[in-house]
C-alpha cells in the first residue's frame, strides 16, 4: 500500500474505534492493524527524513547533516 492510503486506513480506524457500535473484539483487532500501520509510516517518515538531510548535506557539499 502506498503512504498515502495507509494514513486513510489509520483515519478509518479510528472512526471505526470511536463508533460505540465496534465489539471489543473488533476493536481489539482494529487497534492492532493501526499500530501496525503506525509503525509502517513512522518508518516512512524517518526513511524519507534521512533522504532530505542527505540531499540537502550534498547541496552544501559538506558532510554536516542539516536536520530537517
Amino acid at each position: 500500500m502506498s503512504f498515502e492510503t495507509d494514513v486513510s486506513r489509520i483515519e478509518e480506524i479510528a472512526q471505526k474505534l470511536n463508533a460505540s457500535e465496534t465489539s471489543l473484539e473488533d476493536s481489539l483487532a482494529l487497534f492492532e492493524e493501526g499500530m501496525l500501520l503506525s509503525k509502517k509510516l513512522e518508518k516512512t517518515l524517518s526513511e524519507a527524513k534521512s533522504r532530505v538531510e542527505i540531499v540537502l548535506g550534498d547541496e552544501k557539499e559538506s558532510a554536516e547533516i542539516t536536520p530537517f
